[in-house]
């Protein structure tokens, strides 16, 4: 375990940065072969996290693709819902919160138990995290894939030191440290 647990986006992204299409759709994604115990796996990667932070377009694919006839609540530990809305918790684990990242900063911290804190997305959450100095690691696998539109991986301007960059088949796998807001051009 850590003893300072870390804030880490974990996503996957297309070639031009996009996290998901205008539809809010995965099949670029989802179509992708992919080794599950290659660089930068999910599985290696949840054993380390203590607690799911995500926004509610996040909470709402779940709802509408992973928990579909009678399958349960896709993480076993603590999630944080960051909405403005007023969603209806699927399991005893989801806590729908409102307000910044900063404001909430303990309460992640104590619900993840010394392992790290994910947030799953979307990208404009990750980037309020890091705004607020709360984001450590931006974790990427980049697909071959380009969209032209959609929901962008991270909408800010920031500046990342790449850490380490691996392949798991179709992917590059890159894990960025957050360095800081990057000032715009003069």
């Amino acid at each position: 375990m850590n003893t300072s647990p870390r804030f880490r986006y974990y996503t996957a992204t297309t070639l031009d940065g996009y996290l998901a299409d205008e539809n809010d759709s995965l099949d670029w994604l989802l179509t992708q072969p992919i080794d599950d115990d290659g660089a930068m796996n999910y599985g290696a990667f949840i054993s380390e996290v203590g607690c799911v932070v995500m926004g509610a377009t996040t909470y709402r694919w779940l709802l509408d693709h992973e928990v579909v006839d009678g399958k349960p609540w896709p993480y076993d530990m603590p999630c944080f819902v960051f909405t403005h809305r007023d969603p209806t918790p699927v399991a005893e684990s989801i806590r729908i919160v409102s307000g910044t990242p900063g404001e909430h900063h303990s309460t992640l911290v104590d619900a993840a138990a010394g392992k790290d804190i994910w947030i799953v997305g979307g990208g404009d959450l990750a980037a309020q995290f890091a705004e607020a100095g709360l984001l450590d690691e931006v974790l990427v696998s980049i697909a071959p894939v380009t969209l032209g539109a959609g929901r962008p991986l991270f909408p800010r301007r920031f500046d990342l030191e790449l850490q380490t960059v691996e392949r798991n088949r179709a992917f590059v796998c890159a894990r960025y440290r957050v360095v800081g807001p990057r000032e715009p051009a003069r």
